[in-house]
This record gives C-alpha cells, sequence and structure tokens, in this order.
C-alpha cells in the first residue's frame, strides 16, 4: 500500500498520547475513589467484563480517529479491475501455406470463421484491431469498436507470398502504442521512415494484448524473438497460436483468397506455394508450425501458447483467451474504506458509551 500524502500519518502519533492521558485519568480516578471506601468496594465488587467494557469504546473512538488520519493520508492499494479498456490485437497469418486443405475447406477459411465468432462474442466496449501478415505485416483495422468494420476486414483476407512473424508482431504493439500511453513505439521502424529510438516503459503488464495466429515458419522480416523483446520490454503479453497439422495437405484457396483489391499493395494477387517460395523442403517447413518459437514468443512476453490442429481445437482456444485477461492489477485510492470504518467505529463507541455508561 502506498500513500499520496505520506506526511499526514505522522499524525498517528496523537493515538500513543491519547492513549497515555487515558491512563493517567484512570488512575487518577481510582486515587479518588479511595476516599470513598463504599464506592471502591463497589467496583471492586463488579464483574469483569464489566471493567473492560468500560474501556472498549475508548479504543473504538481511537480506532476511528486512526482510521480517518490514514484515510487523510490518501491511501493507494493495488487491486484487480476489469479491462474493460483493454484492446486485443489480432495479428492474422494470411500466407499462402494458409491454403492447405489439412483443415476443412483450408486452413484461412477455418481461422476466418473462428476470429469472425471471436469478434461477435467480445463485449461491446472491447476494442479489437487486426494485423495481417504474409512476407509484410499490415494494420489493416486499428483497435476499433465497429464490429462491421472488423468482420469485414476478416472476411476480406488475401492470400500472398512469405511468412514475417517478428514484423507482424512490431505492427500490433505500434498499433496499442496509438492508444495507449503507457506503451512506446516498438524500436524498429518497419516503415524505414527517420526517428528516434523508442523507450520502453517499465512496470506491470498492460491490458492490451496480441493473439499471433500462425500456421508456419518465419521466412522474412524482423526476427521473431528480437521483436518478443520489444513487446515484453512494453509489458505487453503474445498469446501464440500454432495453427494446422503436421501433414499439411494440398493448398486449395477459393478465387476470392487469392484475389486482389482487398488488401493494397502486397496482399493482393494469387502467387506460388508456400511461405518462402524455395525448394521442396523448404516449402514443406514453411507449412508446419515452428512450436518452439511461438512457445519461445509467449513464454517471453508473459503470454502463452496454444496448438490448435483443427477448427473445433482453434474455437477453444479463442474462448479461453478472454478469461486470461479478464482483471488487470492498478492502482485505486482506496480512502473511502478507511473512511467508513472510522464511521463505524465511531458509532458503535458512542452507543456502547451510552448502553453501558449511563451513570458515572
Amino acid at each position: 500500500m502506498s500513500f499520496s500524502w505520506p506526511l499526514v500519518l505522522l499524525s498517528l502519533i496523537l493515538i500513543p498520547v491519547a492513549v497515555a492521558i487515558y491512563a493517567w485519568l484512570q488512575r487518577r480516578k481510582r486515587r479518588f475513589a479511595v476516599r470513598y471506601a463504599s464506592l471502591s468496594l463497589i467496583r471492586d465488587a463488579l464483574p469483569r467484563h464489566a471493567r473492560w467494557r468500560r474501556h472498549l469504546p475508548f479504543a473504538l473512538y481511537l480506532l476511528s480517529l486512526a482510521s480517518l488520519m490514514v484515510a487523510a493520508s490518501r491511501p493507494q492499494a493495488v487491486v484487480a479491475v476489469p479491462t474493460k479498456r483493454a484492446s486485443i490485437i489480432l495479428a492474422m497469418d494470411v500466407s499462402l501455406s494458409m491454403c492447405s486443405s489439412d483443415v476443412a475447406p483450408n486452413r484461412l477459411t477455418a481461422a476466418q470463421d473462428v476470429a469472425s465468432r471471436f469478434i461477435k462474442d467480445q463485449p461491446g466496449d472491447t476494442r479489437i484491431g487486426i494485423v495481417a501478415f504474409s512476407g509484410l505485416a499490415q494494420l489493416v483495422v486499428p483497435p476499433t469498436t465497429d464490429r462491421k468494420e472488423l468482420l469485414a476486414a476478416i472476411e476480406a483476407f488475401r492470400a500472398a507470398r512469405g511468412t514475417a512473424i517478428g514484423s507482424a508482431v512490431l505492427k500490433a504493439v505500434d498499433a496499442i502504442a496509438e492508444i495507449n500511453p503507457n506503451v512506446s513505439r516498438s524500436g524498429i521502424d518497419l516503415d524505414a521512415t527517420p526517428g528516434g529510438p523508442a523507450v520502453a516503459v517499465a512496470g506491470d503488464y498492460q491490458p492490451d494484448i496480441i493473439v499471433l495466429l500462425t500456421d508456419g515458419a518465419t521466412t522474412q522480416g524482423v526476427d521473431p524473438i528480437v521483436a518478443a523483446q520489444e513487446a515484453a520490454d512494453r509489458g505487453v503479453r503474445v498469446y501464440t497460436i500454432g495453427f494446422g497439422t503436421d501433414t499439411p495437405a494440398p493448398l486449395v484457396c477459393s478465387r476470392d483468397q487469392l484475389g486482389s483489391g482487398a488488401l493494397p499493395g502486397q496482399f493482393g494477387g494469387p502467387g506460388g506455394v508456400g511461405g518462402g517460395g524455395g525448394g521442396g523442403g523448404a516449402r514443406r517447413q514453411s507449412l508446419v508450425v515452428d512450436e518452439e518459437t511461438l512457445a519461445s514468443i509467449a513464454e517471453l512476453t508473459g503470454g502463452t501458447y496454444h496448438k490448435a490442429e483443427d477448427a473445433e481445437q482453434l474455437d477453444e482456444v479463442f474462448k479461453d483467451l478472454p478469461n486470461e485477461v479478464a482483471v488487470t492489477k492498478e492502482d485505486r485510492e482506496v480512502s473511502v474504506a478507511f473512511v467508513a470504518m472510522g464511521a463505524l467505529a465511531a458509532i458503535v463507541a458512542v452507543a456502547l458509551s451510552l448502553a453501558w455508561n449511563r451513570y458515572p
């Protein structure tokens, strides 16, 4: 617990002073009572509980006074609060390997369907952003509560060559930085424009998270571990999902999924097979999830790694994600609690004093 005005706590020294004065007054009363033997004998004959209960109201008065003094110092405690202001960035792989038909009808369609259901199931005030990546990463939709815009962007995914997982993580971090002042932009400029180095903000985890889904391994772009360190330095958690089986099937994408125009530039137009367009071994490697790297990204940033081999498993993974980020820790002033405790103690003290000490 911390205090906004800690010097006010010095007033608590009045508590032991009050106790000392009270004890001195009690001894003075006893000395005065010796002059009246009969009164002294009557008090000595009283039950023991009648003795201590004479002091209970005073103890409650002191508790009330101490509580109010602590409240005046404006105490703050770290409490768990709902992350209603949190943003979720979905970083979705749209490389050509997502056309693999080992997940019916293909990985890309299954991922689109599950991601759309996830968006619909989120509370209305949860902001969601979308990063699509293949050889390059692009912020398709900045964090927003507009569900129609998000669903339209998911539907418009088009496959292209390459897999740049690290670049996707950095794009997602930069998207969070635009809306969260506690998160600075990544220190790696993906657009190669002039600019100074970013300054990471140290502290606890941010409420905003990145959910990264991919079915392969990085073939180009920023090293994923370097990108993960950028996210970790800013307290941004990355939850990674490896999608697809270890025995990929032929690539089968619809005409729309290989069309042009939905995502400008690098995301339009049909292309060759595989994430990197290399030889047979490299091509197959791009179709299989790099679980080791995804697990390292999650561990480094405080997230978790999940594997999903079909649409049903992927749906379960997405359903579990909100439960993992339902609350966050924040500093909240708790003066009201101490004021309430002080007021209650004072009321009880007055009531007991009137009930037990009706006569001097």
